[in-house]
């Protein structure tokens, strides 16, 4: 359930991206950071761990409206996509409203994704959440990559390995040049405050 602040009036709705090391999560958000800065009125955190480009950014919201007279703000999380650093994603899970999967479409990456969807419904039911009741969005990162003759799994590959049982929305894109990158935001946070609108009636 999205955290109210009862002293500020403010709903604060968590969006996690989720996905395999080296996916895309962080160029997502800061193709965002860059794309949205005029309406971000906060800093975006970078912890650098050891091994890992990115642990997590802190939040960047959006302002988007009201719920039963509540302010909305957005918070954007990234995991590290290391498995050695487990026990921060699923910190970083904790109190999720919407996750965005952000899987690497290069062919070499196949299993790397299926591991990692595995492992975000392993850390999802840590907070007796599932997959299949909350929020979520398929982002199949890295189509840019054809063009320079990289191998990459054709959607229909990737909706199967990932999305078959979910069917939730999803997007081709690139992190790097923008493709659906805002389209996959919009999604979920439209997805999520829907949700979140539905709980508080």
């Amino acid at each position: 359930m999205a955290f109210v602040n009862l002293k500020n009036k403010e709903i604060q709705v968590k969006i996690v991206y989720y996905g395999p090391g080296r996916g895309g999560k962080t160029t997502n958000l800061e193709y965002i950071y860059k794309k949205f800065h005029n309406r971000i009125n906060t800093e975006m955190v970078t912890v650098r761990t050891h091994g890992d480009r990115t642990l997590f950014f802190d939040f960047l919201p959006f302002d988007i409206g009201v719920i039963n007279g509540y302010d909305v703000k957005i918070q954007l999380y990234t995991v590290p996509g290391q498995v050695k650093y487990n026990a921060t994603r699923r910190l970083v899970l904790r109190g999720v409203d919407g996750v965005v999967f952000v899987a690497d479409a290069m062919a070499v990456r196949r299993e790397k994704n299926l591991l990692s969807f595995k492992n975000l419904q392993e850390n999802l039911s840590n907070y007796k959440k599932s997959i299949f009741q909350m929020p979520c969005v398929f982002q199949y990162n890295k189509i840019d990559l054809q063009e320079q003759g990289i191998p990459i799994l054709p959607v229909e590959t990737l909706e199967k390995d990932l999305n078959s049982q979910t069917r939730r929305p999803s997007f081709a894109a690139s992190a790097l040049t923008g493709t659906n990158v805002v389209a996959t935001l919009k999604k979920i946070i439209s997805m999520t405050v829907a949700s979140i609108k539905k709980d508080l009636k």
